[in-house]
């Protein structure tokens, strides 16, 4: 079984920052990508950032120039560096990754994070 643990949301400022950590765990094999949703009240569930295997990297609009995501493949760990908070930032965060396993690994699935929480208010 795969794990994906999200830290390092919290309450913060307009214009603040915070960094956010995502650690797999479990029966790994390989990770193709990992990446940052997020959803906010009564909204759609949306990209925020991603990071593939080969270093690409996808970001939402408004993001760009806000957020960095970055990965260290020793920890298995994704972040997001989120800088200049606006209050429309503030949802639930959910780490994402597709992962293959050692007993298939051809065999790739899609799994998420429990999701933290961060919101951006004065």
């Amino acid at each position: 079984q795969v794990q994906l643990v999200e830290s390092g949301g919290g309450l913060v400022q307009p214009g603040g920052s915070l960094r956010l950590s995502c650690a797999a765990s479990g029966s790994i094999f390989s990770i193709g990508f990992m990446g940052w949703y997020r959803q906010a009240p009564g909204k759609e569930r949306e990209l925020v950032a991603r990071l593939g295997s080969g270093g690409s990297t996808n970001y939402a609009d408004s993001a760009k120039g806000r957020f960095t995501i970055s990965r260290e493949n020793a920890k298995n760990t994704v972040y997001l560096q989120m800088n200049s908070l606006k209050p429309e930032d503030t949802a639930v965060y959910y780490c994402h990754a597709l992962v293959s396993t050692p007993t298939q690994p051809s065999n790739w699935s899609q799994y998420w994070g429990q999701g933290t929480q961060v919101t951006v208010s004065s």
